[in-house]
């Protein structure tokens, strides 16, 4: 278990990579019920300047926190979030996430810097992230 006693500044998470098929595009938009076609009509995805239907925010967020907590631990918890969409992860692209550990900003917090790019390593999401670590 990680515990905010050890952990040293700066400390590299492991990658996580994620493969992103159009299924998973789909469901993951039916199930946050983000209808926007864009996650789910290729044609209407094109039509908007798309190569395809793409992930939507949630699933990227949800990503960012697992590449967090699974480094951290089921004890830990996320207690903030600031990232902002720099680009998109299409049906078809391997999400990878690789994150560090920044500061400590107080007693059991600690400051994370998640980038999520694509397989060819173009940046779709930096994240900001803080997590709450036990003792």
């Amino acid at each position: 278990m990680i515990t905010w006693n050890s952990v040293a500044v700066p400390t590299d998470l492991p990658e996580v990579r994620d493969e992103i098929s159009y299924q998973r595009v789909v469901m993951n938009s039916g199930s946050t019920w983000d209808y926007t076609p864009v996650h789910f009509d290729p044609y209407y995805a094109e039509k908007q300047g798309h190569p395809g239907i793409f992930v939507n925010t949630m699933h990227i967020a949800g990503f960012a926190d697992r590449i967090a907590t699974d480094w951290a631990g089921p004890q830990s918890r996320v207690v903030r979030r600031k990232m902002r969409l720099a680009g998109s992860i299409y049906a078809g692209d391997t999400m990878v996430g690789r994150g560090r550990v920044v500061a400590k900003p107080a007693p059991g917090l600690i400051d994370l810097q998640i980038e999520v790019v694509n397989q060819r390593g173009e940046l779709c999401c930096p994240v900001e992230l803080t997590l709450e670590l036990p003792g």
